[in-house]
């Protein structure tokens, strides 16, 4: 969430940052600055009452020395109205500044100014490219073919107990999805530091608010329902593993000495699409459900960019150990996602659709995040505490790792080798059978 006080001091100047996002995004600001107005007008005139209340209260003291019984019954009364004033304009600041709160919590994040200009992700930059794409002796085929002859996807009997975009793996199928999750941890914990995390996958809507993912995406989550339909207390299941994890930290003050901490985690991930417009219908690329390895960082304000390039980098050892052909791009200010202030794509590239697509978005929020959670860090011993930025990013989303090496890795006998660093959780270097249907 933007900052109230600045954005009502800075109008303009946040205008002019959101428009770049889009004009819609800019548009948003409208009425912020009467509402702003109007809560700087309450505050002056609530303050002035108060002061005059206070003066009262002294002279009522003064009085009751005097023992003018007549005289105190008149000021009391006055006294009594002049608090019933008050009352009523903090009543009426009070729903003025939730009226803001509201609308502030539907603003997206402002493009970091390094963030390239660009309106769509047609215009994201490529950053770098690593490796390059195999070439094949026959027409490369996609991913629920290659898993469908061998035995290991299966999407109509997932249909027939979920409906659309689920699957169920078979075999050595579920079994590669559970060597990349274990093998995803422990490059992460083991190699790049990251401390694992075992989270709820069930969270409290305050904490889809803490990440951005309420009110503005309330239609892509899947909420439980208690016998009580409006029962504030119903929980949803987690999107990405993102919100437990940030939200570890929720209403807490860090120590600046700890900084930076970083959090992995992995959690099936559930979204209902809602925006998807009939995209990807076919194979894993967009699931309801899915698995994801997630990376979180928590870092001091100076440090952020730096840190953002640290787990980018960090995700993009997983494509490489793989020996999966991919590209980095940026997110261009009018493709940032509505938390983020910059973003890197990492994208890999599938050979039946001779086309990159996306397999990890690495992000750094600034205070976005940190201001709707209320986390904070301390920059040194009894200083004032601040809000320290928040990062994340997939480390990988598992299900797309999963189709990227059946794709890249297909033989012309149908059969998918696996990348060495995959054989000892596989206990072989190849899937070539069949599993039971």
């Amino acid at each position: 969430m933007l900052d109230a006080r600045y954005v009502a001091d800075n109008l303009d100047e946040v205008r002019r940052m959101l428009r770049r996002r889009s004009p819609a995004a800019a548009g948003l600001l409208d009425g912020i600055s009467s509402l702003s107005s109007k809560r700087r007008e309450l505050i002056g005139r609530t303050e002035a009452l108060q002061a005059e209340r206070n003066a009262a209260n002294d002279g009522m003291a003064q009085l009751a020395k005097s023992g003018d019984k007549a005289v105190m019954g008149q000021r009391r009364e006055q006294l009594k109205a002049l608090s019933e004033r008050i009352k009523d304009l903090e009543s009426e600041l009070s729903a003025i500044e939730t009226e803001m709160q509201d609308r502030l919590l539907s603003i997206p994040n402002v493009p970091h100014p390094s963030a390239p200009d660009g309106e769509s992700d047609e215009q994201n930059p490529t950053v770098r490219t690593w490796g390059e794409a195999r070439s094949f002796a026959f027409e490369p085929k996609p991913h629920w073919e290659i898993g469908t002859n061998l035995g290991i996807l299966d999407l109509e009997r997932a249909a027939k107990l979920s409906g659309a975009r689920f699957s169920v793996l078979w075999g050595a199928g579920a079994r590669l999805e559970r060597a990349l999750i274990t093998f995803m941890l422990d490059l992460h914990t083991r190699e790049h530091g990251y401390t694992e995390v075992y989270p709820p996958f069930l969270v409290r809507a305050e904490a889809l608010v803490g990440t951005g993912n309420l009110p503005k995406f309330e239609d892509d989550l899947f909420k439980t329902r208690r016998s009580d339909p409006n029962d504030p207390s119903a929980l949803y299941l987690v999107p990405t593993a993102e919100v437990p994890v940030t939200n570890l930290h929720a209403d807490e003050v860090l120590e600046a000495a700890d900084l930076p901490r970083a959090y992995c985690a992995y959690t099936p991930c559930f979204r209902s699409e809602a925006g998807s417009h009939g995209r990807d219908v076919r194979g894993l690329i967009r699931q309801h459900q899915f698995d994801k390895v997630e990376l979180v960082r928590f870092a001091a304000p100076e440090s952020a960019l730096e840190q953002l390039e640290l787990l980018t980098s960090h995700a993009e050892e997983v494509l490489r150990r793989l020996g999966l052909h991919y590209r980095v791009v940026e997110h261009c200010a009018g493709d940032l996602t509505f938390s983020s202030t910059k973003s890197y794509d990492l994208e890999v590239w599938l050979p039946s659709q001779r086309a990159f697509r996306e397999i990890s978005s690495c992000s750094t929020f600034g205070d976005f995040q940190a201001r709707r959670a209320k986390i904070r860090y301390r920059p040194e011993p009894k200083a004032k505490a601040r809000l320290l930025h928040t990062l994340n990013g997939s480390g990988l989303a598992v299900g797309r790792t999963w189709l990227a090496i059946l794709e890249q890795y297909q033989q012309p006998d149908g059969s998918v080798l696996l990348p060495e660093p995959l054989h000892a959780f596989m206990g072989t270097d190849r899937i070539t059978g069949v599993a039971l249907r």
